[in-house]
Protein backbone atom coordinates (compact mmCIF):
# COMPACT_ATOMS: atom_id res chain seq x y z
CA UNK A 1 0.00 0.00 0.00
CA UNK A 2 1.70 3.41 -1.30
CA UNK A 3 1.61 5.73 1.38
CA UNK A 4 -0.63 8.43 1.54
CA UNK A 5 1.04 11.09 4.02
CA UNK A 6 4.45 12.52 3.57
CA UNK A 7 6.83 14.35 2.11
CA UNK A 8 8.99 14.84 -0.55
CA UNK A 9 12.07 16.84 -2.36
CA UNK A 10 12.92 17.69 -6.24
CA UNK A 11 15.43 19.72 -7.17
CA UNK A 12 16.24 21.64 -10.60
CA UNK A 13 18.67 23.38 -12.30
CA UNK A 14 18.48 26.62 -14.98
CA UNK A 15 20.03 26.47 -18.03
CA UNK A 16 23.02 28.09 -16.62
CA UNK A 17 24.23 25.64 -14.68
CA UNK A 18 27.48 24.23 -15.61
CA UNK A 19 26.05 20.85 -16.94
CA UNK A 20 23.09 22.47 -18.34
CA UNK A 21 25.70 24.62 -20.50
CA UNK A 22 27.35 20.98 -21.49
CA UNK A 23 23.68 19.60 -22.22
CA UNK A 24 22.74 22.50 -24.46
CA UNK A 25 26.54 22.50 -26.32
CA UNK A 26 25.69 18.71 -27.09
CA UNK A 27 22.47 19.24 -28.42
CA UNK A 28 23.20 21.88 -30.37
CA UNK A 29 25.74 19.62 -32.21
CA UNK A 30 23.44 16.75 -32.41
CA UNK A 31 20.62 20.03 -34.40
CA UNK A 32 23.66 20.57 -36.45
CA UNK A 33 24.12 17.67 -38.21
CA UNK A 34 20.35 17.07 -38.65
CA UNK A 35 20.40 20.79 -39.88
CA UNK A 36 23.23 20.48 -42.58
CA UNK A 37 21.91 16.56 -43.29
CA UNK A 38 18.32 18.03 -44.47
CA UNK A 39 20.20 21.02 -45.86
CA UNK A 40 22.13 19.02 -48.05
CA UNK A 41 19.64 16.34 -49.40
CA UNK A 42 21.08 13.63 -46.93
CA UNK A 43 18.88 11.32 -45.95
CA UNK A 44 18.40 12.26 -42.08
CA UNK A 45 17.93 8.59 -40.79
CA UNK A 46 21.63 8.27 -41.41
CA UNK A 47 22.90 10.58 -38.54
CA UNK A 48 24.71 9.34 -36.03
CA UNK A 49 25.86 11.86 -32.91
CA UNK A 50 27.02 11.07 -29.40
CA UNK A 51 28.94 14.42 -28.02
CA UNK A 52 29.96 15.16 -24.48
CA UNK A 53 31.01 18.48 -23.82
CA UNK A 54 33.10 20.12 -20.79
CA UNK A 55 33.19 23.25 -19.96
CA UNK A 56 35.54 24.78 -17.02
CA UNK A 57 36.99 28.63 -16.87
CA UNK A 58 37.10 30.22 -19.99
CA UNK A 59 37.45 26.57 -22.06
CA UNK A 60 34.94 24.30 -24.01
CA UNK A 61 36.09 20.92 -24.68
CA UNK A 62 33.96 19.10 -27.20
CA UNK A 63 34.49 15.36 -28.12
CA UNK A 64 32.41 12.27 -29.44
CA UNK A 65 31.48 10.27 -32.39
CA UNK A 66 29.51 11.28 -35.44
CA UNK A 67 28.52 9.80 -38.97
CA UNK A 68 27.08 12.99 -40.99
CA UNK A 69 27.01 15.55 -43.16
CA UNK A 70 31.02 16.91 -44.44
CA UNK A 71 29.63 20.03 -44.67
CA UNK A 72 29.42 19.86 -40.71
CA UNK A 73 33.06 21.47 -40.12
CA UNK A 74 34.77 22.55 -37.27
CA UNK A 75 34.11 26.06 -37.80
CA UNK A 76 30.49 25.47 -37.78
CA UNK A 77 30.65 23.22 -34.64
CA UNK A 78 32.65 26.15 -32.56
CA UNK A 79 29.78 28.78 -34.04
CA UNK A 80 26.96 26.81 -32.39
CA UNK A 81 29.23 26.04 -29.18
CA UNK A 82 29.45 29.90 -28.68
CA UNK A 83 26.00 30.84 -30.06
CA UNK A 84 24.33 28.66 -27.18
CA UNK A 85 26.99 30.36 -24.54
CA UNK A 86 25.74 33.78 -25.69
CA UNK A 87 22.22 32.92 -25.85
CA UNK A 88 22.44 31.59 -21.81
CA UNK A 89 23.79 34.49 -20.99
CA UNK A 90 27.49 34.54 -20.24
CA UNK A 91 29.46 37.43 -20.83
CA UNK A 92 31.82 36.97 -17.59
CA UNK A 93 35.35 37.29 -17.20
CA UNK A 94 35.92 33.92 -16.21
CA UNK A 95 33.01 32.52 -18.58
CA UNK A 96 32.58 34.40 -21.63
CA UNK A 97 30.84 33.46 -25.20
CA UNK A 98 33.77 35.05 -27.01
CA UNK A 99 36.79 34.48 -25.25
CA UNK A 100 36.31 30.99 -24.33
CA UNK A 101 38.98 28.89 -26.05
CA UNK A 102 36.89 25.96 -27.65
CA UNK A 103 38.59 22.16 -28.68
CA UNK A 104 37.02 20.50 -30.75
CA UNK A 105 37.45 16.17 -30.49
CA UNK A 106 34.94 14.88 -32.68
CA UNK A 107 36.13 11.78 -34.66
CA UNK A 108 34.34 9.07 -37.24
CA UNK A 109 31.42 6.83 -35.86
CA UNK A 110 32.90 3.22 -34.47
CA UNK A 111 32.49 1.14 -38.02
CA UNK A 112 31.56 -1.94 -34.71
CA UNK A 113 28.60 0.27 -33.43
CA UNK A 114 27.32 0.89 -36.92
CA UNK A 115 27.46 -2.62 -38.41
CA UNK A 116 25.09 -3.63 -35.07
CA UNK A 117 22.85 -0.05 -35.49
CA UNK A 118 22.21 0.23 -39.21
CA UNK A 119 19.77 -1.96 -40.76
CA UNK A 120 20.68 -4.11 -43.59
CA UNK A 121 18.69 -6.39 -46.69
CA UNK A 122 16.27 -8.31 -43.79
CA UNK A 123 18.05 -6.77 -40.62
CA UNK A 124 16.03 -3.72 -39.05
CA UNK A 125 17.59 -1.35 -37.53
CA UNK A 126 19.12 -2.58 -33.99
CA UNK A 127 19.33 -0.31 -31.11
CA UNK A 128 22.63 1.72 -30.62
CA UNK A 129 23.26 0.33 -26.91
CA UNK A 130 21.97 -2.06 -24.34
CA UNK A 131 20.18 -1.05 -21.72
CA UNK A 132 16.78 -0.07 -19.66
CA UNK A 133 14.72 2.62 -19.82
CA UNK A 134 11.95 4.03 -17.65
CA UNK A 135 8.82 6.16 -18.53
CA UNK A 136 6.31 8.21 -15.75
CA UNK A 137 3.51 9.96 -15.25
CA UNK A 138 1.31 10.74 -13.18
CA UNK A 139 -2.31 13.06 -12.46
CA UNK A 140 -0.54 15.72 -9.88
CA UNK A 141 -0.12 18.47 -12.56
CA UNK A 142 -1.51 19.69 -15.46
CA UNK A 143 1.80 18.29 -17.69
CA UNK A 144 1.01 15.01 -15.62
CA UNK A 145 4.80 15.26 -14.04
CA UNK A 146 5.36 15.02 -10.14
CA UNK A 147 4.23 18.16 -8.52
CA UNK A 148 7.97 18.48 -6.63
CA UNK A 149 9.98 18.68 -9.88
CA UNK A 150 6.80 20.67 -11.77
CA UNK A 151 6.78 23.30 -9.74
CA UNK A 152 10.85 23.23 -8.99
CA UNK A 153 11.26 23.85 -12.48
CA UNK A 154 8.68 26.37 -12.71
CA UNK A 155 10.74 28.24 -10.37
CA UNK A 156 13.76 28.74 -12.80
CA UNK A 157 11.38 29.40 -15.59
CA UNK A 158 9.54 32.17 -14.22
CA UNK A 159 13.44 33.66 -13.12
CA UNK A 160 14.80 32.64 -16.20
CA UNK A 161 12.31 35.06 -18.00
CA UNK A 162 12.98 37.94 -15.99
CA UNK A 163 16.64 38.06 -16.24
CA UNK A 164 16.06 37.91 -20.43
CA UNK A 165 13.89 40.55 -20.12
CA UNK A 166 16.15 42.44 -18.64
CA UNK A 167 17.03 41.76 -14.43
CA UNK A 168 20.40 42.66 -14.65
CA UNK A 169 21.16 41.47 -11.32
CA UNK A 170 20.68 38.12 -11.64
CA UNK A 171 23.28 35.88 -13.29
CA UNK A 172 22.40 32.87 -15.74
CA UNK A 173 23.54 29.82 -12.79
CA UNK A 174 21.19 28.91 -10.24
CA UNK A 175 19.23 25.94 -8.72
CA UNK A 176 16.10 25.44 -7.15
CA UNK A 177 14.50 22.94 -5.11
CA UNK A 178 10.86 22.12 -3.23
CA UNK A 179 9.73 20.04 -0.65
CA UNK A 180 6.11 19.07 -0.73
CA UNK A 181 3.66 17.98 1.43
CA UNK A 182 1.79 15.11 0.66
CA UNK A 183 -2.05 14.65 2.39
CA UNK A 184 -4.33 11.53 1.52
CA UNK A 185 -1.99 10.91 -1.62
CA UNK A 186 -2.31 14.64 -2.96
CA UNK A 187 0.42 17.58 -3.15
CA UNK A 188 -0.86 20.38 -0.58
CA UNK A 189 2.15 22.50 0.67
CA UNK A 190 5.27 23.36 0.51
CA UNK A 191 7.15 22.58 3.29
CA UNK A 192 10.52 24.08 2.36
CA UNK A 193 11.85 26.53 -0.60
CA UNK A 194 15.56 26.05 -1.98
CA UNK A 195 16.41 28.78 -4.40
CA UNK A 196 20.59 29.30 -4.96
CA UNK A 197 20.56 32.40 -7.37
CA UNK A 198 23.81 34.03 -8.99
CA UNK A 199 23.81 37.63 -8.59
CA UNK A 200 25.98 39.94 -11.09
CA UNK A 201 26.27 42.55 -7.95
CA UNK A 202 28.61 41.62 -5.71
CA UNK A 203 27.35 43.53 -2.70
CA UNK A 204 24.43 41.53 -2.65
CA UNK A 205 23.41 39.26 0.45
CA UNK A 206 20.98 36.41 0.84
CA UNK A 207 18.27 38.72 1.84
CA UNK A 208 18.57 40.74 -1.28
CA UNK A 209 18.61 37.94 -3.18
CA UNK A 210 15.65 36.50 -1.12
CA UNK A 211 13.45 40.01 -1.68
CA UNK A 212 14.40 39.65 -5.24
CA UNK A 213 13.17 36.22 -6.13
CA UNK A 214 10.63 35.38 -4.23
CA UNK A 215 7.37 37.24 -5.70
CA UNK A 216 9.05 34.95 -9.09
CA UNK A 217 8.42 31.51 -6.55
CA UNK A 218 5.12 33.01 -5.09
CA UNK A 219 4.05 33.30 -8.84
CA UNK A 220 5.53 29.79 -9.57
CA UNK A 221 3.66 27.93 -6.74
CA UNK A 222 -0.34 27.08 -6.50
CA UNK A 223 -2.29 29.63 -4.11
CA UNK A 224 -2.41 28.26 -0.65
CA UNK A 225 0.82 26.27 -0.55
CA UNK A 226 2.84 29.06 0.56
CA UNK A 227 2.06 29.43 4.62
CA UNK A 228 3.68 31.05 7.66
CA UNK A 229 5.15 27.45 8.36
CA UNK A 230 7.29 27.30 4.90
CA UNK A 231 11.06 27.23 5.73
CA UNK A 232 13.23 29.36 2.68
CA UNK A 233 16.57 28.84 2.07
CA UNK A 234 17.86 31.79 -0.57
CA UNK A 235 21.51 31.49 -1.11
CA UNK A 236 22.07 30.07 1.69
CA UNK A 237 25.95 30.20 1.60
CA UNK A 238 25.62 34.27 1.57
CA UNK A 239 27.23 34.79 -1.63
CA UNK A 240 26.67 33.39 -5.06
CA UNK A 241 29.01 35.45 -7.44
CA UNK A 242 31.06 33.23 -9.48
CA UNK A 243 28.63 30.83 -10.94
CA UNK A 244 28.74 28.60 -14.19
CA UNK A 245 31.52 26.98 -15.57
CA UNK A 246 33.75 29.13 -13.87
CA UNK A 247 32.83 28.17 -10.43
CA UNK A 248 32.32 24.86 -11.12
CA UNK A 249 33.38 22.22 -14.05
CA UNK A 250 30.44 20.83 -16.25
CA UNK A 251 30.17 17.59 -17.71
CA UNK A 252 27.10 16.53 -20.51
CA UNK A 253 24.92 14.14 -18.82
CA UNK A 254 25.15 15.06 -14.78
CA UNK A 255 21.46 15.55 -14.39
CA UNK A 256 19.37 13.05 -15.50
CA UNK A 257 16.66 13.23 -12.70
CA UNK A 258 16.17 16.74 -13.58
CA UNK A 259 15.87 15.95 -16.65
CA UNK A 260 13.56 13.41 -15.97
CA UNK A 261 11.05 12.84 -13.15
CA UNK A 262 12.81 14.17 -9.98
CA UNK A 263 13.62 10.80 -8.18
CA UNK A 264 10.13 10.56 -8.23
CA UNK A 265 10.75 7.54 -10.41
CA UNK A 266 13.16 5.25 -11.81
CA UNK A 267 15.92 5.90 -13.98
CA UNK A 268 17.67 3.95 -16.49
CA UNK A 269 20.74 5.50 -15.78
CA UNK A 270 21.30 6.59 -19.53
CA UNK A 271 21.92 10.73 -20.16
CA UNK A 272 19.97 11.85 -23.35
CA UNK A 273 21.38 15.24 -24.51
CA UNK A 274 24.40 14.57 -27.18
CA UNK A 275 22.90 11.42 -28.71
CA UNK A 276 21.15 11.13 -31.92
CA UNK A 277 17.94 9.17 -31.46
CA UNK A 278 19.03 5.63 -33.30
CA UNK A 279 20.31 5.85 -28.92
CA UNK A 280 17.62 4.21 -26.86
CA UNK A 281 18.81 6.33 -24.04
CA UNK A 282 17.05 9.32 -25.75
CA UNK A 283 14.41 7.64 -28.24
CA UNK A 284 13.17 4.75 -25.59
CA UNK A 285 13.14 7.03 -23.12
CA UNK A 286 10.69 9.09 -25.04
CA UNK A 287 9.10 6.05 -26.00
CA UNK A 288 8.11 5.31 -22.70
CA UNK A 289 7.11 8.90 -21.16
CA UNK A 290 4.70 8.91 -24.26
CA UNK A 291 3.02 5.80 -23.44
CA UNK A 292 3.17 6.41 -19.51
CA UNK A 293 1.46 10.18 -20.50
CA UNK A 294 -0.92 8.78 -22.80
CA UNK A 295 -1.74 6.14 -19.95
CA UNK A 296 -2.49 8.77 -17.13
CA UNK A 297 -4.61 10.84 -19.58
CA UNK A 298 -7.01 8.30 -21.24
CA UNK A 299 -7.46 8.10 -17.22
CA UNK A 300 -6.54 4.55 -16.97
CA UNK A 301 -4.60 5.16 -14.22
CA UNK A 302 -3.67 7.97 -11.78
CA UNK A 303 0.08 6.70 -11.51
CA UNK A 304 2.20 4.60 -14.49
CA UNK A 305 5.61 3.59 -14.93
CA UNK A 306 6.96 2.04 -17.87
CA UNK A 307 10.33 0.53 -18.27
CA UNK A 308 11.80 -1.03 -22.08
CA UNK A 309 14.80 -2.74 -22.15
CA UNK A 310 16.80 -3.13 -25.33
CA UNK A 311 20.58 -4.99 -26.47
CA UNK A 312 22.49 -3.65 -28.99
CA UNK A 313 22.15 -4.30 -32.74
CA UNK A 314 18.55 -5.75 -31.74
CA UNK A 315 15.76 -4.54 -32.81
CA UNK A 316 12.74 -4.95 -30.93
CA UNK A 317 12.36 -4.41 -27.16
CA UNK A 318 13.66 -7.52 -24.94
CA UNK A 319 10.89 -6.28 -21.99
CA UNK A 320 7.77 -3.82 -21.36
CA UNK A 321 7.07 -3.85 -18.28
CA UNK A 322 3.94 -1.35 -16.86
CA UNK A 323 3.54 -0.61 -13.11
CA UNK A 324 0.50 1.49 -12.38
CA UNK A 325 1.14 1.77 -8.73
CA UNK A 326 -2.49 0.00 -7.90
CA UNK A 327 -4.43 2.71 -9.64
CA UNK A 328 -4.87 1.27 -12.80
CA UNK A 329 -8.49 0.68 -14.18
CA UNK A 330 -7.78 -2.51 -16.19
CA UNK A 331 -4.75 -5.21 -15.63
CA UNK A 332 -1.07 -4.01 -16.27
CA UNK A 333 -0.60 -7.43 -18.38
CA UNK A 334 -3.59 -6.28 -20.78
CA UNK A 335 -1.56 -2.77 -20.95
CA UNK A 336 1.62 -4.12 -22.24
CA UNK A 337 -0.36 -6.29 -24.63
CA UNK A 338 -1.96 -2.69 -25.53
CA UNK A 339 1.18 -0.79 -25.65
CA UNK A 340 2.71 -3.82 -28.40
CA UNK A 341 -0.25 -3.17 -30.11
CA UNK A 342 -0.37 0.45 -30.68
CA UNK A 343 3.19 1.63 -31.02
CA UNK A 344 6.49 -0.16 -33.35
CA UNK A 345 9.08 0.08 -30.56
CA UNK A 346 11.93 -0.57 -32.15
CA UNK A 347 14.60 2.09 -32.74
CA UNK A 348 13.13 2.99 -36.19
CA UNK A 349 9.46 2.70 -35.14
CA UNK A 350 10.05 5.20 -32.07
CA UNK A 351 11.78 7.34 -34.51
CA UNK A 352 9.15 7.52 -37.05
CA UNK A 353 6.20 7.39 -34.89
CA UNK A 354 7.39 10.43 -33.13
CA UNK A 355 8.77 11.93 -35.56
CA UNK A 356 12.69 12.41 -34.28
CA UNK A 357 15.36 13.29 -37.37
CA UNK A 358 14.53 16.79 -36.68
CA UNK A 359 16.59 19.44 -35.23
CA UNK A 360 14.59 19.62 -32.13
CA UNK A 361 16.91 18.95 -29.21
CA UNK A 362 19.06 22.02 -28.03
CA UNK A 363 15.37 23.27 -26.73
CA UNK A 364 15.01 20.26 -24.35
CA UNK A 365 18.59 20.55 -22.76
CA UNK A 366 17.10 22.85 -20.37
CA UNK A 367 14.15 22.69 -17.91
CA UNK A 368 13.50 18.81 -18.40
CA UNK A 369 12.60 16.69 -21.21
CA UNK A 370 9.24 16.26 -20.52
CA UNK A 371 6.00 18.06 -19.28
CA UNK A 372 6.53 20.56 -22.11
CA UNK A 373 4.32 21.76 -24.63
CA UNK A 374 4.67 19.44 -28.25
CA UNK A 375 5.87 22.34 -30.21
CA UNK A 376 4.62 22.67 -34.15
CA UNK A 377 7.42 22.20 -35.85
CA UNK A 378 8.18 18.24 -33.61
CA UNK A 379 9.64 18.99 -31.09
CA UNK A 380 8.58 17.79 -27.70
CA UNK A 381 6.01 15.14 -29.89
CA UNK A 382 6.22 12.59 -27.16
CA UNK A 383 4.28 15.11 -24.65
CA UNK A 384 1.38 14.52 -27.34
CA UNK A 385 -1.16 12.57 -25.83
CA UNK A 386 -2.42 11.55 -29.24
CA UNK A 387 -2.47 7.64 -28.79
CA UNK A 388 -5.24 7.86 -25.86
CA UNK A 389 -8.00 6.84 -28.35
CA UNK A 390 -5.56 3.87 -30.28
CA UNK A 391 -4.61 3.04 -26.51
CA UNK A 392 -8.85 2.47 -25.67
CA UNK A 393 -9.91 0.69 -28.55
CA UNK A 394 -6.75 -1.98 -28.26
CA UNK A 395 -7.87 -2.38 -24.66
CA UNK A 396 -11.78 -3.25 -26.13
CA UNK A 397 -10.55 -6.02 -28.44
CA UNK A 398 -8.96 -8.18 -25.50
Amino acid sequence: MARKNFVFTSEAVSEGHPDKVCDRISDEVVDLFFREALTQGMDPWSVRVACETLATTNRVVIAGEYRGPSSVTPDKIEAVARQAIKDIGYEQDGFHWQKAKVEILLHGQSADIAVGVDSAGSKDEGAGDQGIMFGYACDETPDLLPAPLYYSQKILRLLAEARHAGEKKLGPDSKSQVTVRYKNGKPVAATQIVVSHQHLDESMTSKDVLALVKPYVKKALPKGWITKDTVWHVNPTGKFFIGGPDGDCGLTGRKIIVDTYGGAAPHGGGAFSGKDPTKVDRSAAYAARYLAKNIVAAKLASRCTIQLSYAIGVSQPLSIYVDTHGTGKVKEEKLEKAIRECMDLSPRGIRKHLDLNKPIYARTAAYGHFGRTPDKDGGFSWERTDLVKKLKAALKKK
